[in-house]
């Protein structure tokens, strides 16, 4: 069938098995080469296309509520809800979301880009549905990474205590983005190897419950039937929490999925679907892979499975970067250590694992614990580097607060992703930490603007005892490997082009550092760029030379002007009674849609054609 031609759901439940194995097969077939042309992630959705076919099948959407925890293994769902003709938009500006967004469609009733919020979502939407004497089904979809988060965990606590009918679906593939770790790991291994269970609560209670007798010969049969579940079938830790549990099920054999969903639809209370998929199912690349490569793709090619755009030769990502100053760090000292929570391939920490496996600590999707876990650490005389997403680090912000920075603990944490990543979007542009970060007593915070910079940074870090941050973005740089790292002096800043005559300089940091010295050089600009490298502790010598040459000021920033670097440096000027012409180019206060770096910086008018018209007014007064 035409995909492009589908409006709604509705026309699944007029097809025969055997139709929807067909479908199953032209949507991944679909999916491979539409996300071959924009990228998008590819593995985690190829691994629920069967299962989101059964779920439409029997539910009622929008009306019961489907929705997916993360929400980037949305892409069937999206394509049974009448979107396939927007897919040559996925993550562009202005295009179809990589998640499920509530103002796209009716039938995508949740959004995140995070982990583990479903849970807690959906006891909500069952307390109000209550609330209200209403009768529709909920249904969670839930992978195994994420139901190690301790937030799904604290849900399901409650979840367990309320009792409210919510049906569970547990996606077990054995993958978050990479392989999964941990305790929970193992004894979900353990739930899929257990005998299927079927709950019989419903049909006992529909055929006995109408006599005396009847109703003496239910409570009998269901002591027994919770002896014979006691005894026989392992529901894991879903039962430890009160919950009913059914499974495993086969999450790529339709007829089977579609019999248990009619099976749950009217139970009553919690229960969890526990469904067996394979992430990346139907596509050899995907399917192979384990290290997590394939979760989110960049365009590539089908027949091969190779990426369409190469690392050019000679640069590195900025991740890989930081790993490669970290082994010699840690060559050099035992003490040092890495943690991760679920991102050892996203952040480039692949080769510190295989080169000091008994030092590496991958804590799953959990940065609260990854967090506190470093200070531990750091509070025993061990080195670690924690490296987050800026993104994801707002989920251990009180922990970086309350138990690194408070204590004032020697964890190196690194910021990876900052600044505008692009096709992901609102959820995951890291351009909140900075301010976040900068509230905080004791910390240092830094950006390199190159590779040897990062090196240096990286060295400087592990030499002092204090806690300290480095941010960087996601793109990749020259890099040379035969660089020596070299301490530098914290809190200080390197001018460039620093020429008697001028009276304008450009205040930035990061990548941008080179970009605009380039354009300045190109130009024959008389403005003198300045590398503000630490955001925390600011060079205030330097800032006060700047008042002192009565210097127009432009902070050329890629996060938000709130709490940003300008607004820090006004912090301090305001507080020294020190006068500093200054105009501030940053993110403004909203939330940035998906789209390319260069697309949204021009929307958003951080791009060098409004630095450069800045500079022109700038040198005209």
């Amino acid at each position: 069938m035409n995909l492009t031609d589908i409006q709604n759901p509705d026309f699944l439940k007029k097809m025969s098995v055997s139709e929807l194995e067909q479908l199953a097969r032209e949507i991944r077939s679909f999916l491979i080469q539409s996300i071959s042309k924009t990228g998008g992630h590819l593995a985690s959705n190829l691994g629920v296309v069967d299962l989101t076919i059964a779920l439409h099948y029997v539910f009622h959407s929008p009306v019961d509520r489907i929705f997916f925890d993360v929400g980037h293994q949305c892409y069937t769902h999206k394509i049974l809800t009448g979107r396939a003709g927007a897919f040559n938009t996925l993550r562009q500006y202005r295009g179809l979301s990589g998640f499920e967004k509530r103002k796209e469609s009716e039938h995508d009733v949740w959004e995140a880009g995070h982990s583990s919020t479903s849970l807690s979502a959906a006891l909500g939407m069952a307390v109000a549905r209550d609330l209200d004497h209403d009768d529709y089904c909920i249904v969670p979809v839930i992978g195994d990474g994420a139901m190690s988060s301790g937030m799904a965990l604290e849900a399901l606590n409650e979840i367990g205590s309320e009792k409210r009918r919510i049906i569970i679906v547990f996606n077990d593939n054995n993958m978050s983005i990479s392989r999964n770790v941990g305790a929970l790991s193992s004894a979900f291994s353990k739930l899929r190897s257990s005998n299927g269970y079927l709950n019989i609560k419903q049909n006992l209670k529909r055929n006995l419950k109408h006599s005396a007798v009847g109703e003496g010969l239910y409570k009998s049969l269901v002591t027994m039937r919770d002896s014979i579940k006691e005894q026989i079938v392992d529901t894991g830790i879903f039962g430890e929490y009160g919950i009913d549990y059914i499974g495993p099920v086969d999450g790529h054999n339709i007829h089977d999925m579609i019999q248990v969903f009619k099976a749950v639809r009217n139970h009553e209370g919690p229960i969890v679907v526990h469904v067996i998929t394979k992430k990346g199912k139907g596509y050899a690349p995907c399917e192979n892979d384990r290290e997590g490569y394939w979760h989110g793709v960049g365009p590539f090619n089908p027949s091969t499975g190779k990426p369409l755009h190469d690392t050019p030769a000679g640069y590195l990502p900025w991740a890989s970067v930081m790993t490669h100053q970290l082994i010699q760090e840690a060559e050099d000292n035992r003490d040092v250590v890495a943690i991760t929570p679920a991102m050892a391939n996203g952040s480039k920490l692949n080769s510190f694992f295989a080169k000091f496996p008994e030092r590496s600590f991958d804590t799953g999707i959990a940065e609260e614990h990854a967090a506190t876990f470093a200070a531990g650490l750091a509070l025993s005389g061990k080195r670690p580097y924690f490296v987050v997403y800026s993104s994801f680090l707002q989920r251990c912000y009180d922990q970086i607060n309350h138990d690194i920075c408070r204590m004032d603990l020697p964890v190196v944490i690194g910021i990876d992703h900052a600044g505008i990543v692009g096709s992901d979007g609102e959820t995951h542009h890291g351009i909140y930490d900075l301010g976040l970060l900068s509230a905080l007593p004791n910390i240092i915070i830094a950006q390199p603007c190159n590779a040897n910079e990062t090196m240096d940074l990286v060295h400087t870090a592990f030499h002092q005892n204090h806690p300290y941050a480095i941010r960087f973005s996601k793109s990749v740089i020259p890099f040379d490997s035969s660089y020596q790292a070299k301490k530098i002096e914290i809190g200080t800043w390197v001018k460039h082009n620093d020429r008697k005559e001028n009276r304008v300089a450009v205040l930035t940091y990061g990548e941008s550092v080179e970009t605009v010295y380039e354009k300045v050089m190109a130009n024959d600009l008389p403005v003198t760029v300045i590398n503000c490298r630490f955001l925390k502790p600011l060079d205030k010598e330097m800032i006060e030379w700047l008042v002192e040459k009565d210097m127009h000021c432009i902070t050329y920033e890629g996060d938000t002007l709130i709490h940003g670097l300008g607004s820090l440096i006004l912090e301090y000027t305001n507080s020294k009674n020190l006068s500093l012409k200054m105009h501030r180019i940053g993110i403004p206060d909203v939330y940035v849609q998906h789209g390319s770096e260069r697309l949204l910086r021009r929307e958003l008018h951080i791009d060098m054609n409004t630095l450069m018209d800045e500079i022109e007014k700038e040198l005209k007064l």
